[in-house]
C-alpha cells in the first residue's frame, strides 16, 4: 500500500531557516497575522488530510477508476467523501481573495500544501487544482457580479472548475480551434463545439461544474487573436445563485489512460450551451493563460510530489529488504544478508531521488515567493523573475519527478513492476505531468524564445548576480561559481547564435532549460548546506548537497555542449527519411 507522510521538518526548515518567510512577509501587511505557530498548524493539518484521508484512496482509486454511463461519471469509492473534506476544510480557497470568502494565504505556503496533496493522491487533487485555477482566472478577468457569484462557491468546493481548450484536430495549436460562440439577445452566448482531454469536465463530487471554454466569435480575427473565453456552468445559476436549469453540454466519453485513473478526463460536447463572456472579446487566450500559468506551477508540484512519494516508498523498502552482502563490512551478521541500503548503487538511486526532490521543493518555494512579492509587494523584478521561472518549474520539476519515480521503481527490482507495491502506479501517474498544460518541449521553447531571447537574458543575469553575492560554504563555492559561469556563457552564446541560426532555439531549448534547472538546484543546495543546523537533520542536508555537487551537477558539462551545437544535427535530415 502506498503510504505518505508530509515531510514536516523539511518544510519548516525551508520556511523559517532558508527563506526566513517572516522577513519576506514583513512588507506585506496582508500577512501580518500569519505567525510561525499558525503556519505550523496549517502545515500539520494539511499533512494529516493528505496522509490520513487522501493517501489511503490512492491505490484503490487507481484500480477502480471512473465509470461513465450515459454522460454521467462516477468517481472511485471514497473520493466524494475525501473531496468534501478537502473542500470543507477551506483548502481550495487557501490563497483565494478574502473579499470573496478566500483565506488570502501566501502562494509560497500554498506550494507546500499542493505538493502534499499531489503526493498523497494526484487523481483526487486534480479535481481541486482545476477549481483553484478557474477561481484565479475569474478573479483576474471577471465582472464584479461574476466574481460574487462564482468565487465563493469555487473556494468552498461546492462548485468545481474545468478548463476546455483542446480540440482533436488542434492539440496545442489553439489558433486553429473551431468551437464557436454566438451572441444571444439576452447577452449570453450559445457555445457549440467539441473539446477533448477535459480533466474534471464531468464528475459526481460537486453540485455544479464551471467550465471555462475557449471559442471563436463570428467575424473574429483569424488565429489566436480571435479567441474569446466563456464561463459555461453545468447548471445555469438561478437568481439566488443556486444551480438551476441543466446546460446543453455533456460528457461524450471518458479517456482510458495510462495513469491518474481516478481522475475523469472527458470528451465534452457543447451543443448551443449557454455561456457568459469572461473578460473582453478576442482576448480569451490571454485570459486563459492566467489559469494556465497557475496550473503550470501546480503541475510542477505534481512532479515534485511524485518524487517525494516515490522516495518514501523506496527508502523504506531499501531499509527493510535484505539482499546480498556489503563489500566493506557486514551490517547484519546474524542474518542471511544485509539491507539493500549497504549497496552503493542503491544509495546512488536513493540519493539522486532525494537530492532532486529536496532541491525541487526549495525551488518551488522560491517561485511561489516571487509570485507573492509581485502580487502583494508590487515588486516588478519579482514579476519578471516569476515569468522567467514558471516554464522551468513546470518542465524541470515534472521531468525530474518522472526520473525519480523510475529510480524508486528500480530500487524495488521486480517488485517495482507489480501492482501490489504501488510504485508502478507512481510512474504511470506522474508521466502525464510532462505532457499536459503545455508539453515540456513547449515550456522549454517558451523559456528560450519568450523569456531569454526577448530580453537578451537580462532577467536571468540579474538573478545570477544576486546568487553570486550570497555567502555559501567554501566546499561548494568553486563548483557553484563554475556552474554559474557556464550558464552565463551558454546564455550569451545562445542569444548571439540565435540571430544567425533560426532553428537553434527550438533544437536546444530543452537542454537549455535543464542546464538552468540543474544550476539553480546547485545554488539552492549550497544555500541549504549553509543554513542547515548542526544536528542529524543538518548533517544529512550537507551530505546530500555533497552528493548533488559530485554526482548530479556534472550533467551540466554535457548540456553545455549540446546547447551550443548548431541546429544542423537536428534539422538536416530530410522529412521523408523519418
Amino acid at each position: 500500500m502506498l503510504e505518505y507522510q508530509a515531510p514536516q521538518q523539511d518544510l519548516e526548515f525551508l520556511l523559517f531557516d532558508l527563506f526566513r518567510v517572516q522577513e519576506v512577509w514583513a512588507d506585506m501587511p496582508q500577512f501580518a497575522d500569519l505567525t510561525d505557530d499558525l503556519v505550523r498548524a496549517v502545515l500539520e493539518e494539511g499533512g494529516k488530510l493528505a496522509g490520513q484521508v487522501m493517501a489511503p484512496l490512492n491505490q484503490s482509486g487507481d484500480q477502480e477508476g471512473c465509470e461513465w454511463q450515459a454522460g454521467q461519471v462516477r468517481t472511485p469509492q471514497g473520493f466524494k467523501e475525501a473531496f468534501a473534506e478537502l473542500a470543507g476544510g477551506g483548502w481550495l480557497g487557501l490563497s483565494g481573495n478574502p473579499d470573496y470568502s478566500g483565506q488570502g494565504m501566501p502562494k509560497l505556503l500554498g506550494c507546500l500544501l499542493e505538493e502534499m496533496f499531489w503526493a498523497a493522491n494526484s487523481s483526487l487533487y486534480l479535481y481541486g487544482t482545476l477549481t483553484v485555477g478557474a477561481a484565479i482566472c475569474i478573479e483576474a478577468h471577471a465582472s464584479e457580479a461574476q466574481k460574487g457569484l462564482y468565487l465563493p462557491r469555487l473556494y468552498s468546493g461546492e462548485w468545481t472548475g474545468a478548463m476546455a481548450l483542446t480540440e482533436a484536430h488542434a492539440g496545442s495549436d489553439l489558433g486553429i480551434m473551431r468551437s464557436r460562440a454566438e451572441l444571444r439577445e439576452d447577452g449570453s452566448y450559445a457555445i457549440t463545439g467539441t473539446k477533448i482531454f477535459i480533466t474534471s469536465g464531468e464528475h459526481d463530487l460537486a453540485e455544479n461544474i464551471v467550465h471555462l471554454v475557449l471559442a471563436r466569435l463570428p467575424d473574429a480575427p483569424a488565429g489566436s487573436r480571435g479567441i474569446s473565453l466563456f464561463i459555461v456552468p453545468k447548471f445555469i445559476p438561478d437568481e439566488a445563485g443556486n444551480p438551476g436549469v441543466r446546460n446543453s453540454f455533456a460528457s461524450g466519453s471518458i479517456e482510458h489512460k495510462m495513469g491518474i485513473n481516478g481522475s475523469a478526463t472527458s470528451v465534452m460536447n457543447y451543443d448551443g450551451a449557454t455561456g457568459y463572456l469572461l473578460g473582453e472579446e478576442n482576448q480569451g487566450l490571454a485570459a486563459m493563460f492566467t489559469m494556465m500559468n497557475y496550473e503550470r506551477l501546480s503541475v510542477g508540484l505534481q512532479g515534485l510530489g511524485a518524487g517525494e512519494l516515490a522516495y518514501q516508498q523506496a527508502a523504506r523498502y531499501a531499509a527493510e529488504r535484505v539482499q546480498g552482502r556489503s563489500v566493506s563490512a557486514a551490517r547484519n551478521a546474524d542474518g542471511p544478508a544485509d539491507p539493500l541500503l549497504v549497496h552503493g548503487d542503491i544509495r546512488r538511486m536513493l540519493l539522486t531521488v532525494r537530492a532532486l526532490t529536496e532541491a525541487g521543493r526549495a525551488f518551488s518555494m522560491f517561485v511561489g515567493m516571487q509570485l507573492d512579492l509581485a502580487k502583494y509587494a508590487e515588486n516588478s523584478a519579482a514579476q519578471a523573475l516569476s515569468e522567467l521561472l514558471t516554464p522551468v518549474a513546470k518542465a524541470f520539476l515534472t521531468d525530474r519527478g518522472f526520473e525519480c519515480a523510475v529510480l524508486a521503481q528500480q530500487v524495488f527490482g521486480g517488485h517495482g513492476f507489480v501492482r501490489e507495491w504501488g510504485v508502478e502506479q507512481i510512474v504511470r501517474d506522474v508521466r502525464i505531468a510532462q505532457i499536459y498544460e503545455g508539453t515540456n518541449g513547449i515550456q522549454a521553447m517558451d523559456l528560450v524564445n519568450r523569456k531569454v531571447l526577448r530580453d537578451g537574458g537580462s532577467t536571468l543575469r540579474s538573478l545570477l548576480e544576486n546568487i553570486r553575492a550570497e555567502a555559501v560554504p567554501e566546499a561548494f563555492r568553486v563548483g557553484l561559481v563554475a556552474a554559474l559561469d557556464r550558464l552565463e556563457t551558454v546564455t550569451a552564446e545562445l542569444v548571439s547564435r540565435a540571430r544567425q541560426d533560426a532553428e537553434l532555439p527550438g533544437s536546444a531549448a530543452t537542454d537549455y532549460l535543464d542546464l538552468l534547472g540543474y544550476t539553480l538546484y546547485a545554488w539552492l543546495w549550497a544555500r541549504m548546506a549553509e543554513t542547515a543546523p548542526a544536528d542529524e537533520f543538518g548533517d544529512a542536508k550537507r551530505r546530500c548537497a555533497e552528493f548533488y555537487f559530485a554526482r548530479i551537477l556534472p550533467r551540466t558539462l554535457a548540456l553545455e555542449q549540446t546547447v551550443l551545437a548548431n541546429s544542423a544535427s537536428v534539422m538536416a535530415m530530410d522529412q521523408g527519411a523519418f
